[in-house]
């Protein structure tokens, strides 16, 4: 350092004497040190201490000059000395010689005013660090506050708030590393959330669509749409609620239509089999529901002119007294046409030519009135549920209001709920269900309807839920079921059996029984024609007529376990013009005892089981009338086979 760059340090000017400010230099000195031991924080003492260095080079230099000027004043000759002038001839007056006073003491207080300068200086640095530094520490604060700010926001998924959080962080210092965390975590968070979020009402659609509840898999999986309309297992969970939607309407539709097919409501079963086909063309069961409502609806109007020409017969006989063939024609009329009111109305006034006996009215129960009834008496029984057993043995009218109406029940294992005996000669039965209550079947397995002799038709009546038989007759009986209904007994629908029996089952239902639909066996004979049996557990119709005579025709045999139709034996008949569907056995099954019997013109519908199966001997070319969709199995002998099992005892 120069010795003028030292004395402006030191505050001296140029004529100056530094050791006569030694001291005040020394206390300058001590000032400085103790702003270095004292600053508040290491910056601002670094300062001080930068500002000490340099005071004490100032004053190393100015000593150094001094001791330079001392060693050149020691070598030289003392100088020669002058005479003072007197005052009085001094040409400086006092007044001249002050200047060098006011000059020293100029010097110390530039002195002074050098190390205040010095010490401002140093000062305002400190106090310039200071307000920095509070600075600084307000916005690493601010900062500190937006973060946790941010990550609260973030954790309670309030994304916007959350990113003006971080938004503010970047104003404050767009290079802090924050803010890409921050917005990191945001994209993460609303990435978690989206997919907790489909995850969720995905989950809530698959459980519902699997439970079958797909008004609930709906609503749950649009409301995954709404968030995010392109998912694409959300839209491909919609196209599968949708088509299963779809197959349910059609699934609900078809059981509607064959509730009306069954109820022989032809056009309503025709216009709901035609609005599935049109949705769904070709749909196999609404094909099927549609071909026999439709020949249903045509012989339904060919039994309509049937009826109107009894009912002229009926009314050219009426003579105003009883006469049997005219309640005969109006009786078969009323089945024909059960709404006609005029049939209905001189079937009424024909019936008053005999007693009328009424339950309720003139007795309390159907069981009093059999127990009043004179022979060719009318029981009319009104629609609810009454109690049996029943016995007829005379020749009687029993008259329900209707087979989903009039109801006649008793336990399953007392007896029978009616039964007739070999009186019962011309009884005529319409309008009842007869059930058993099937709470213990019993070891005797009690027919619904026993004929253990007699001559009874059955026309409009249900046989349901036997514990053996719904319909059984025996003993030499003959019967005629018109318009009825066999389901869910434990044996056969209807079943005869014993040489001389008859049974003739006409334009009837036998479906889901426990063994055959109709079963003639054990000698007895019959006709079946325009049934449908279809369900049952066994075949839908077994003959072993023997020495009797059988005729089967117009029958629908459709889904029965076994066979469609079983011939065992039969001295002669026809089973002609049926149509065969889906049993699981096959078509028909045909023994040599029954080769006899003509089986031609049906049409034999069996998937991959056999049409038809005959016993060894029996030549394939006898049954090529047939229409059939599987193959003719020849040379089986059914004692190893799956076609004709033993009877029950």
């Amino acid at each position: 350092m120069t010795l003028e760059d030292a004395r402006k340090v030191l505050g001296l000017g140029p004529n100056d004497d530094p050791a006569a400010h030694l001291g005040e230099f020394q206390e300058a000195r001590e000032r400085i040190a103790e702003f270095v031991r004292s600053a508040p924080n290491d910056t601002l003492a670094l300062r001080y201490q930068e500002g000490l260095v340099e005071f004490d080079r100032a004053l190393a230099a100015v000593r150094e000059n001094a001791e330079l000027a001392a060693e050149t004043m020691a070598t030289e000759p003392p100088p020669v000395p002058v005479e003072e002038p007197l005052a009085s001839t001094s040409l400086i007056s006092p007044a001249e010689s002050a200047p060098e006073i006011v000059k020293r003491g100029g010097s110390a207080r530039v002195l002074a005013w050098s190390l205040v300068v010095l010490l401002a200086v140093i000062g305002g640095g400190y106090l310039y660090l200071r307000i920095e530094e509070d600075k600084q520490l307000q916005m690493k604060g601010r900062i500190a506050f937006l973060e946790r700010q941010g990550a609260i926001f973030v954790e309670n998924r309030r994304w916007n708030e959350a990113r003006d959080s971080y938004k503010q962080i970047e104003a404050l210092d767009p290079n802090s590393e924050i803010i890409g965390m921050g917005r990191r975590s945001i994209e993460a968070g609303i990435d978690e959330e989206q997919k907790q979020f489909l995850g969720y009402w995905s989950g809530e659609a698959l459980a519902a669509f699997e439970s079958n509840r797909l008004d609930d898999a709906r609503v749950a999986v649009e409301q995954a749409l709404s968030k995010f309309p392109n998912d694409p297992d959300a839209l491909e969970m919609r196209g599968r609620i949708e088509r299963a939607r779809s197959a349910e309407t059609i699934r609900q539709s078809v059981v509607d239509a064959k509730a009306k097919l069954d109820a022989h409501d032809w056009g309503s079963a025709i216009t709901l089999a035609t609005k599935i086909l049109k949705t769904l063309p070709g749909q196999p069961e609404a094909t099927t529901i549609l071909a026999e409502a439709t020949a249903g609806k045509q012989k339904a109007v060919l039994e309509m002119a049937k009826a109107r020409d009894l009912l002229v017969k009926a009314k050219a006989l009426d003579q105003g007294s009883f006469n049997q063939q005219a309640l005969d024609f109006l009786r078969e009329a009323a089945v024909l046409a059960p709404a006609d009111k005029e049939i209905a109305g001189l079937l009424e006034k024909l019936s008053s030519y005999s007693r009328t006996l009424r339950v309720p009215g003139d007795f309390a129960t159907p069981a009093e009135a059999l127990a009043k009834a004179n022979e060719r008496d009318r029981i009319v029984i009104e629609a609810g549920q009454w109690q049996g057993p029943l016995l007829v043995d005379k020749p009687l009218e029993l008259q329900g209001a209707g087979s989903g109406k009039t109801f006649i029940e008793c336990p399953a294992d007392v007896s029978s709920v009616i039964s007739f005996g070999p009186g019962a000669k011309g009884v005529r039965v319409s309008g009842f269900t007869f059930r058993h209550r099937l709470l213990d079947p019993g070891s005797e397995r009690f027919a619904v309807a026993l004929m253990k002799g007699g001559d009874v038709a059955f026309a409009d009546c249900h046989f349901l839920a036997g514990a053996g038989h719904g319909l059984n007759v025996i003993g030499g009986a003959k019967a005629i079921a018109m318009r009825c209904r066999f389901s869910g007994n434990g044996w056969d629908g209807a079943s005869a059996s014993g040489a001389g029996t008859v049974l003739e089952v006409r334009e009837s239902e036998a479906i889901g029984n426990f063994e055959h639909g109709i079963d003639l066996w054990g000698g007895a004979g019959g006709t079946l024609t325009g049934n449908r049996c279809e369900g049952n557990s066994r075949n839908g119709i077994q003959i072993d007529a023997k020495a009797s005579v059988v005729t089967v025709t117009e029958n629908q045999l459709k889904a029965n376990r076994e066979f469609g139709v079983v011939l065992a034996s039969a001295a002669s008949g026809e089973v002609r013009g049926n149509t065969f569907v889906g049993n699981f056995l096959g078509g028909v099954a045909i023994r040599t005892l029954a080769q006899k019997v003509a089986v031609t013109g049906n049409t034999i519908q069996s998937g991959t089981t056999p049409s038809i199966v005959l016993e060894k001997g029996l030549p394939a070319a006898a049954y090529k009338t047939n229409e059939v969709s599987g193959a003719v199995m020849g040379d089986v002998s059914f004692e190893a086979s799956e076609a004709p099992k033993p009877e029950k005892p």
